[in-house]
Parts: structure tokens; sequence; C-alpha cells
């Protein structure tokens, strides 16, 4: 038993390996990337060989944690809540076939959009698929909870859906560890037909699924994780995964005797609700994210007494705190202070020397001689070129779209249409738009920002690194139309006058602007001369 004080994330990570997992499958992106990274840095994982690269994309990192669970080792897969967009598919479809080894996939989701495009909830692709779900409401409950997990899973033969948000991922506990398991044996999946969902065997392994539901809801029904706190008053709080510690701050600061029922497994345990829901007079639901529970109850009970987020009591968007808790509750917030006219917020902005500025300069005055100005791009540091001073991207909606949009454009007669992608994200999701631009022969101008690294994230390994030029020629783009450019001051006008001559050709071509990130290459100095000092 080992204390440790670590993120909410870093305590997936810590449990995993302690529960005997064999490897980690994920793409980087907050508020989940400090899971796969506790494992990578972990001296454990490097003596028991535990596999923790990082995988092209979320689809591609949940299949490969499938296929280790189909040889009937645990594997851990890790993403934020857009990141199973892209995996839904494995996720779905892994419902039916089941798992061998546990599998547990962890997705953190990020009310309020601290760095994400919506505030998705991912219990509603957990209702879905219809596996257990499991939402632990601190950091210690979390590490338990997933080190339970992969035991839960094996005993159901279902991966396990692990939610949390981005507060408790990324808020440090003090956590006592347990003594860690050895991983499991070599023993792949016997059975012919299980994971291969052709339609006679998918309409069986269906019917499995719905055959093992009312086992998960008595395990619901049963679980740590959903309990009563008593209280001997009528007005009654349900508070689920993160806005339990909410609830029971106000209870706690305005010694209020209400009563509580904390849940954090699904599927919902229905009894359990039911009996508190007609025990109490009125019943505030407290959930972060969407009005899932609360949406459901309303149905269970058609009772009124019913509030949260669908009739205003609580804001329908962003994240929850205790002071919006009190408030739903009739107690009036009192505030500290004011903050002064003087301090405003800093809008985000690209590092000072990095190369993307050089880049987007070098963009908006190639584009100045072109009848239509707009530039689409997508998720990275480079997004911040749709902010002052540069204006110069005008799409961002998910991953790879920049060069899918624009092919769309160029299909409408909007030419030439540019996209603007980064080299992480270009082998995450935007190979395949490529090639569609390239069978259909597009005149589309394609600009990869090429850091050598997954900058948005913190830096982690980029799978095509040294590859871009390789990967572009074999799909097919004419290799005198793929050019590499090193986006410096000193080169703006040979840069403009580059961009251009690609502007004007009337085909596929690609624009690859490459240097390394300003923020990677100083910590690789740092490292080096630290290791030469010793």
């Amino acid at each position: 038993m080992k204390n440790n004080l670590l993120l909410g994330a870093e305590a997936i990570g810590a449990a995993a390996l302690d529960a005997g997992i064999s490897g980690v499958y994920a793409y980087p992106g907050t508020p989940s990337t400090e899971i796969t990274e506790f494992i990578q840095r972990s001296p454990e994982a490097k003596k028991h060989t535990v596999r923790s690269s990082w995988s092209a994309n979320e689809k591609t990192a949940l299949e490969a944690a499938l296929g280790m669970s189909f040889a009937g080792k645990r594997s851990l897969c890790c993403m934020k809540h857009v990141g199973l967009n892209v995996a839904a598919d494995p996720f779905i479809n892994a419902a039916l076939t089941g798992v061998n080894g546990g599998l547990v996939i962890a997705v953190a989701d990020d009310p309020s959009m601290h760095s994400s495009q919506n505030e998705q909830d991912s219990r509603i692709y957990g209702k879905f698929a219809m596996i257990p779900v499991l939402e632990p409401a601190s950091q210690q409950e979390l590490y338990d909870t997933t080190a339970d997990a992969f035991q839960l899973s094996e005993e159901l033969g279902l991966p396990v859906l692990l939610r949390l948000t981005t507060r408790l991922s990324h808020s440090r506990s003090n956590i006592v560890r347990r003594r860690s398991s050895p991983q499991n044996v070599l023993q792949p999946e016997t059975d012919p037909n299980r994971f291969v969902l052709i339609p006679s065997n998918a309409r069986i392994q269906y019917q499995k699924l719905l055959d093992i539901q009312p086992a998960l809801k008595h395990r619901s029904e049963h679980s740590s994780l959903n309990k009563l706190i008593e209280g001997p008053g009528k007005k009654g709080v349900i508070a689920f995964g993160i806005a339990f510690n909410y609830v029971m701050e106000v209870r706690e600061t305005h010694d209020l005797s209400i009563p509580v029922l904390k849940i954090g497994q699904y599927p919902l345990p229905e009894e359990m609700l039911k009996v508190f829901i007609n025990h109490c007079e009125s019943v505030l639901i407290a959930e972060e994210g969407y009005p899932f529970a609360e949406e459901y109850l309303r149905g269970l009970s058609g009772n009124p007494k019913l509030s949260g987020r669908l009739d205003g009591a609580l804001p329908r968007s962003g994240e929850l705190d205790a002071s919006l808790i009190a408030s739903a509750l009739g107690i009036a917030h009192k505030k500290t202070f004011d903050i002064p006219a003087v301090v405003t917020e800093r809008p985000p902005e690209l590092c000072k020397g990095c190369g993307h500025r050089d880049m987007f300069d070098a963009i908006n005055a190639a584009m100045q001689k072109q009848p239509y100005h707009q530039v689409f791009s997508d998720i990275g540091c480079y997004t911040l070129g749709a902010l002052p001073p540069f204006n110069a991207i005008h799409t961002c909606v998910d991953m790879g779209a920049a060069i899918t949009m624009a092919k769309g454009a160029a299909d409408a007669g909007m030419l030439p249409a540019v996209a603007v992608i980064g080299d992480s994200t270009f082998t995450h999701s935007g190979i395949t738009g490529l090639l569609d631009a390239v069978n259909d022969r597009n005149g589309i101008t394609i600009i990869i920002a090429d850091n050598d690294t997954t900058a948005m994230t913190g830096g982690q390994d980029s799978s095509a690194t040294g590859r871009l030029h390789a990967i572009c020629k074999g799909i097919g783009v004419e290799e005198q139309h793929i050019r590499i450019l090193v986006p410096l001051k000193k080169n703006l006008e040979e840069n403009i006058a580059a961009l251009e001559a690609e502007l004007a050709y009337n085909g596929v071509s690609i624009v690859i602007f490459h240097r390394e990130c300003i923020e990677t290459a100083a910590r690789k100095r740092r490292s080096d001369r630290q290791k030469e000092q010793h």
C-alpha cells in the first residue's frame, strides 16, 4: 500500500498498472492525456513491458485494445469525449463481441468546453452500447473503481466505460495504491463465432447483450458507487459523479439536513431511485454534463417534483459548482469580492517564436490575390490562426475536416480550395480525405503545419514525424506538387511565391511548412544540457 499525490487522470493510470494491464492505447486529447503519460513515465510499466506508445487516432486505439483483450490480456483505452465519436464504430460493436481479457475505456468529458468543440456527455454512448458505465466522484474512488473495473469487465464479458470530467481529471489528491496484480497469461478467444459479426452471429451476440441487461441493473442496485446519505429533510438531491462533491460541500457549509443519493454506476438503479424520489417532497438532480438522468427520471416517475437542468434550476450548459447547487436549493450565494474591471481575460495566442506565425503571414499574403479568401482548418495549435492578428482560418469542426471540407468546397466550384491541417491531425484523420481529393483530382491546396509533435496537448510523439512526404506521395499526390517550406521571417517572400504557384495549380498540391515546435525544441535543449552536466 503506497501513498501518492496524483491527478485524477494519473490515478487511472496507476490503477490500471496495479490491475495488471498489458497495454494502454490512446490518442492525446485534453483532459485525458495524462493517463497515458503517467504509464509512459512509470518504471513499473517499463519493467513489465506494458505497451504505451501513442496510437494514430482513437479508433485505431480502441481496435488495438480490443485485439489485446481478444488475446486474453487486460487493456486500457483512453480518450476525450469527442474522441469517442471517432471510436464509435468499434465501441458499439465491442459491446456485441464482448471481451476476453478485461477492457476499460476511460473517457474524459469536458463540460464548459475548456479545450473542446462541444461538451457532449459520454454516458449517452454507454447507454447506446448497453454496457456498464462507472462515474467516480473523487480521485481515490477513481483509482479504486478503475482497479476493480477490469475484474468487472471480465466477469461480465463486456467492455466497461469509465467516465470522468475535467475537474476530476486535472485536480490532485492523495491516493492510496494497492498491491499490483500480475498480467493475465496469453489465452486467446477460442469461440470461432463470437468476434465475427456477420449477421447470423451478430443477432446471437445482440440477444446475449439484451439478456445480460437485468444483471447489469442488479449490479447497479448494489454497487458501492451508488449509496444513500441519510437526512431527515424532505428536500432531497440525487448527485452524479463529481457533482456529489459540490452537493456535500453545500450540505456541510450550510448545515443542511437534506438526504442525498449518490449515483456512480449505470445503468441507473431504478428501484433505489424510485424509493428515494417517493420519500422526498422535491428532488434536485445534480449531474455534470447533459440532463441525462433527469430526462430519464422524469419519464420514469412522471413526477413534477424533480428539478435540475431541464427546468432552469441549474444551468443547461457548463460546469456545476457549489454556488450553483446552493442557489438551486434556495440558498443565497454571497460574492466574496468583485473582480475589478481592469482585469480582463487574455485570449489564447500562439507561442512567441512559433513557426505557425510565419506560416500564417505567408498564407495571408498569398490568399490576397485569390477570388476567395476563406481557408478551411481544424483542431490543433494552428486553430489559433482564427484569432487576431492573423484571422487566417475560417472553419474548425473536427479532426481532419480541413481537407474534406475544402474538397467539398472545391466540388462546389470554390477554387482554389485551401486547407490547413497539423501533422498529427493529418495522420489522425486527414489521410483518407486526401485520398478522396486525389481520386477526384480536386483543385485543392493542403497546407500541413508540421512541427514534429502533437503540440497542442503538450508535445507527444506524432505518427507523422519524418513521414509526411512519403505518405502524400504514396497516396498519389504528384511529387512535383509536394513542397517543403521552412516558416521563418527571412523566407517569407520565397514561401509566398511557392504558395501562389501551388494555388494556381488545378490539382491536388501539398505544402508542408516544417519547423520543430519551439516548446519541444526548448525542452530538448534543457534535457541535453542536464545530461552534459551529469
